[in-house]
C-alpha cells in the first residue's frame, strides 16, 4: 500500500515536470492574426546623463508616435510632450496631442469628449454669484436667535 502511494507521488512529479529542457522556440508574431506591419521610421535619442530623450516612429499602416521629456524643477521630474496620429479603418485620421508636466497630464484631440455647454440661464446665475462674491459681507436674513434658546 505504502509502496503504491510513493510510486503515485513519483509519478505524477513525473508527469508534472515540463517537456524539452532546452530553450523554448522562437514567439511567432503576426504569422496568425494578419500580415505583418513594416517599422517605416524608428528614430530614439536618450534617455541622456541628464534625462532628456526624444523618440519619433512611423508604421506602414499610418500610426506614428513621437516623444520629448525633459528633467524639469528642482526634483528633476520629467516634462514630456508628444502624440500619435493614426488612421481609422473608415479612413478619418485620427490625432492625440499631449503635454505632461507639473501643471499634470493635458491631452488635445477632437476625438475627447467634451461637456455638453450650459444653458444660459445657469451661466447667469454663476455670473451673478461672482458678482456677489465681490460685493462685500452678505445680509444676515431672518430673526436673531435670542441668547440661551436652542
Amino acid at each position: 500500500m505504502f509502496s503504491t502511494l510513493v510510486l503515485c507521488a513519483i509519478m505524477s512529479v513525473v508527469a508534472g515536470v515540463p517537456q524539452g529542457y532546452g530553450s523554448s522556440p522562437p514567439p511567432s508574431y503576426g504569422t496568425t492574426s494578419g500580415p505583418v506591419v513594416p517599422i517605416l521610421k524608428d528614430e530614439r535619442q536618450g534617455p541622456d546623463q541628464a534625462g532628456n530623450y526624444n523618440f519619433n516612429f512611423e508604421t506602414g499602416d499610418g500610426i506614428s508616435r513621437q516623444e520629448q521629456g525633459a528633467p524639469q524643477g528642482p526634483a528633476g521630474a520629467v516634462a514630456a510632450q508628444g502624440g500619435w496620429s493614426f488612421t481609422f479603418p473608415d479612413g478619418t485620421p485620427g490625432e492625440l496631442k499631449f503635454v505632461a508636466d507639473n501643471e499634470g497630464y493635458r491631452p488635445e484631440s477632437p476625438l475627447l469628449p467634451t461637456p455638453h455647454p450650459l444653458p444660459a440661464h445657469a451661466v447667469a446665475q454663476i455670473e451673478f454669484a461672482r458678482q456677489q462674491e465681490g460685493a462685500g459681507p452678505r445680509p444676515t436674513y431672518g430673526t436673531p436667535i435670542k441668547p440661551g434658546y436652542n
